[in-house]
């Protein structure tokens, strides 16, 4: 298989992820439950997991690091601790819909800072426009899931400070790839899953606080049990009942990975194999390749269309022949209506710390057949 949809989830990863949930299985019970070995191994374990990931991502204390089961429920977490019924809300125009729709169930009066894409200029000045002090929140993306746009995130965040107005950073295609810290930042929260750019299992994420946090779900931690309301303080607030202890390890060791790789050096393999897809795909007759060639601009997410194809059957053509990509609108109209890309939206190629050259190549090939007929 030539795997081209890591912007989903990062299909490889490395062995010591998968040894280290099979370990988990056989000696790791619940944290927080119980003073026998296997308890103390998971509590150990998780508590090495929030201290790297606090570490990597400018975390002040391991506890202001949750553990949650994808991006989508630590983005409903956060937009419910910042957004009331009703409530204003700035957006960006490339948001998916882990965000926007939590804000249309909360009837949010949303602000698009609409502007053309890969013009970061552009953008800027839509959120200028668009941040005011009466919001309630500005919710923004890192990295644009669909054509892996990277978005000012450092200057938005500045505009939000200037403003008084807390910031939700959607992280889900940067965390592992591209460098943040949320002290720099100042963000309220940052949210990101644990299986795409962290390279850990599906079912684990994260969600960075540096805001009080309401909880999203009610029940057990292990902690405080005779009170009948939810500890107030984290991570416990945030985290009811029974932890996914294999998923914690394995993303402790993902994050290991990401540490020893670095993440400029992940992000420069990407951007090096985007550019190459970009070159290959420029050479096959009626293809529109959504690419940037400004440096920094563009991580390893790669859209384009074929003229006389919809993007679906595309797709399909090219699983059948052992391409996996992604085709349609991604969870993330907004952006496609951005790009003009509405109604069948794009065929989206995205890379990983384990994809070559020789995957691109072969790709192209056959690509290439399927074209040719």
């Amino acid at each position: 298989m030539i795997y081209l949809d890591s912007a989903a989830t990062t299909f490889q990863k490395p062995l010591s992820v998968s040894y280290a949930m099979q370990r988990a299985m056989r000696t790791m019970s619940s944290p927080g439950r119980g003073g026998y070995a296997a308890a103390r191994a998971a509590e150990e374990t998780a508590f090495r997991c929030r201290s790297l990931a606090a570490e990597l991502f400018g975390v002040p204390s391991p506890e202001q690091v949750v553990f949650t089961s994808n991006a989508t429920h630590a983005l409903n977490i956060a937009i419910r601790s910042l957004v009331p019924e009703g409530g204003r809300v700035a957006v960006s125009g490339y948001e998916h819909n882990a965000v926007t729709r939590p804000l249309h169930a909360l009837g949010a009066r949303i602000k698009v800072a609409a502007s053309p894409l890969f013009d970061r200029a552009a953008l800027l000045r839509a959120f200028e426009n668009s941040i005011s002090p009466e919001l309630d929140a500005v919710v923004c993306t890192h990295v644009s899931n669909v054509f892996g746009f990277v978005l000012p995130i450092e200057e938005i965040a500045a505009l939000c400070r200037a403003e008084g107005v807390p910031l939700i950073v959607d992280a889900s295609q940067s965390a592992g790839i591209l460098p943040f810290e949320l002290d720099t930042l100042g963000a309220a929260f940052i949210a990101m899953p644990g299986h795409k750019g962290l390279y850990g299992p599906q079912g684990t994420g994260l969600l960075l606080c540096a805001h009080d946090a309401a909880p999203l779900l009610y029940g057990g931690t292990g902690s405080a049990s005779l009170e009948q309301t939810m500890p107030d303080f984290l991570p416990d607030r945030l985290e009811a009942g029974t932890h996914n202890m294999p998923g914690i390890a394995g993303l402790l060791e993902g994050l290991r990975f990401v540490e020893q790789q670095g993440v400029g050096r992940i992000a420069e393999h990407e951007r090096h194999l985007t550019r190459h897809m970009a070159a290959l795909l420029r050479d096959i007759p009626g293809a529109e390749v959504f690419y940037t060639p400004e440096d920094g601009a563009q991580t390893g997410v790669l859209s384009f269309r074929l003229d006389g194809w919809d993007c679906e059957a595309l797709g399909e053509a090219l699983a059948a022949q052992g391409a996996a990509v992604r085709a349609g609108l991604h969870c993330a109209p907004l952006a496609h209506r951005t790009a003009g890309t509405l109604p069948n939206g794009t065929v989206r190629l995205s890379v990983s710390a384990f994809t070559s050259a020789a995957d691109i190549d072969a790709f192209a090939h056959v690509l290439q057949s399927i074209v040719r007929g």
